[in-house]
């Protein structure tokens, strides 16, 4: 097997860190400081819903694989 792969536990990580990102956002005193956070939890959750959609894809792919294999 080559290349990353995303798992659960990237998953937790990236939703985990835009929760906390939206957090320090809600807790920002200052504008600029709450814009960053809030352009942090956007980055986070990109890669949390990127991971969710690769799973997805994967799951197909091998649903798809096993299909063709026993229908062969």
């Amino acid at each position: 097997m080559s290349g990353p792969m995303i798992r659960g536990s990237n998953l937790d990580f990236f939703s985990a860190r835009a929760a906390q990102a939206r957090e320090e956002a809600d807790a920002a005193t200052l504008d600029h400081v709450r814009e960053r956070c809030l352009r942090s939890e956007a980055a986070w959750t990109a890669l949390a819903d990127k991971a969710k959609r690769t799973e997805r894809l994967r799951e197909a792919e091998a649903a798809r694989k096993l299909e063709a294999g026993l229908t062969s």
